[in-house]
């Protein structure tokens, strides 16, 4: 991403703030896995949303207006010793030459500094809750400077999330941000076909896991963007199943969602197919019906459509194609109404992508659904999960579970496809198995 680009977000966040207002956004912290070994780090989003600054122990605050400069970055100072064990920090003059903080210190001075940036302020915009010891710090901040009262230095006597205003800017993507996209959905395209290519019976799903990684880093991604779901058979009706441990069998389907995260952008992409290459004559029909309900609620990705429409015509779909197998019986319009779909399907459509993958910005605007607007990134994923014993279903329907996940972009005209490099017709699916090595 441009440097530029997290100047203009930092610009568009501070007219939202207005004169009288302070932002204050710690990066996230370093994470213990076991011991004394940490889990590779990830910046907290909203944090690198801003700054692009990579590293922890770092707290970024935002003063529209502020004479000396709008942008200050407390950040660790180059230690030649520490660096020696656990890598090259940035320091403080590269915060400001390469990060274009408008000044940097020392996070060791943030006690020290920060009370006197929030004196005369009026408004303090902050996340409360995300980070509990960080809470705390703000606060005795804040009492600092009411302390200073009878010296006639005010405190800010107004707590504003910061969430609401900055997570309706992330919601709306630039072009950077739509090309990180799509080169991450790509990523994680090529991984899925490489999954299709070295998918066979025998194998364990950790084995297939381990080829999404391989395909995810051989391209430039250092992680998934969440953790691989690999269920085989009836492990495919598990909805967050990561167990990944199971030998894959001969005529069962195997699930895949797995998205690689590029520089900080993440990709979320399902796709089911037959682990011995050919679908069968019932694992066919099923998956026809979430086909057909995936590409009619892509239909229905367009601007000025409500966000649930695509839902809304992927349960239609569904209850259609149940009923036309004689796996659900009765009128359409009630079958709808009762929800009678809900034990072969019982999670929604889909949920906003960008930074996370179950990104941020709201769903609803005034207890309405929210209309769909050029540069919102949506998934579209239904899925059918039909378990063994499944009441008053045919055996022959049993241990199936598909999903059928795209990332779908709104754009001025219609929807983009970001991930439609990934195969999922039937055809293309047996044609790619059929000539694996």
């Amino acid at each position: 991403m441009e440097r530029k680009e997290f100047a203009r977000r930092r610009k568009r966040l501070m007219n939202i703030m207005n004169i009288g207002g302070i932002a204050i956004l710690p990066a996230s912290q370093v994470c213990v896995r076991n011991n004394d070994v940490e889990f590779q780090y990830r910046p907290d989003s909203d944090f690198y949303y801003l700054t692009g600054f990579p590293e922890p122990e770092a707290v970024a605050v935002l003063i529209p207006d502020r004479q000396h400069g709008e942008f200050i970055l407390f950040c660790r100072e180059k230690d030649p010793e520490m660096e020696t064990w656990h890598g090259r920090r940035s320091g403080l003059k590269k915060a400001i030459e390469y990060y274009g903080a408008d000044d940097a210190f020392p996070i060791t001075d943030i006690d020290e500094i920060l009370p006197g940036l929030i004196e005369n302020k009026e408004r303090v915009f902050y996340s409360m809750g995300t980070d509990h010891e960080f809470d705390h710090l703000v606060q005795g901040w804040v009492n600092q400077v009411r302390v200073k009262a009878r010296t006639g230095v005010t405190a800010p006597e107004e707590f504003i999330s910061l969430g609401h205003a900055l997570h309706e800017l992330r919601l709306f993507k630039s072009r950077g941000e739509i090309k990180a996209m799509r080169r991450a959905a790509k990523i994680s395209s090529q991984a899925h076909i490489r999954a299709m290519k070295q998918c066979h019976p025998g194998i364990k799903e950790y084995q297939i896991e381990a080829e999404l990684l391989h395909e995810f880093m051989r391209q430039g991604s250092r992680s998934p963007a969440y953790p691989s779901i690999v269920g085989g058979g009836i492990n495919g009706c598990i909805l967050h199943y990561t167990g990944n441990s199971d030998p894959l069998k001969d005529g069962d389907l195997l699930l895949i969602d797995a998205g690689a995260e590029h520089d900080c952008y993440a990709s979320d992409i399902t796709r089911t197919f037959p682990i011995n290459g050919v679908f069968s004559k019932e694992q066919k029909i099923l998956y026809e019906i979430v086909l057909k309900a995936q590409e009619a609620a892509i239909k229905k990705v367009q601007p000025g459509n409500y966000w649930n429409e695509p839902h809304d015509t992927a349960i239609r779909e569904l209850t259609i194609g149940l009923k036309e197998i004689g796996i659900l019986k009765g009128r359409l319009p009630t079958l709808i109404k009762n929800e009678a779909y809900k034990p072969y399907y019982m999670h929604r459509t889909g949920h906003w992508l960008g930074m996370d993958v179950h990104d941020v910005g709201d769903y609803k605007v005034d207890g309405d659904w929210r209309i769909l607007e050029p540069g919102m990134v949506l998934t579209v994923e239904p899925g059918l999960y039909i378990k063994e014993h499944s009441r008053g279903v045919a055996k022959k329907w049993w241990n199936t579970g598909i999903r059928i996940e795209d990332d779908v972009l709104v754009t001025r005209n219609g929807n983009d496809i970001l991930s439609k490099d990934a195969p999922k017709t039937v055809a293309e699916i047996e044609t790619i198995m059929s000539h694996a090595a």
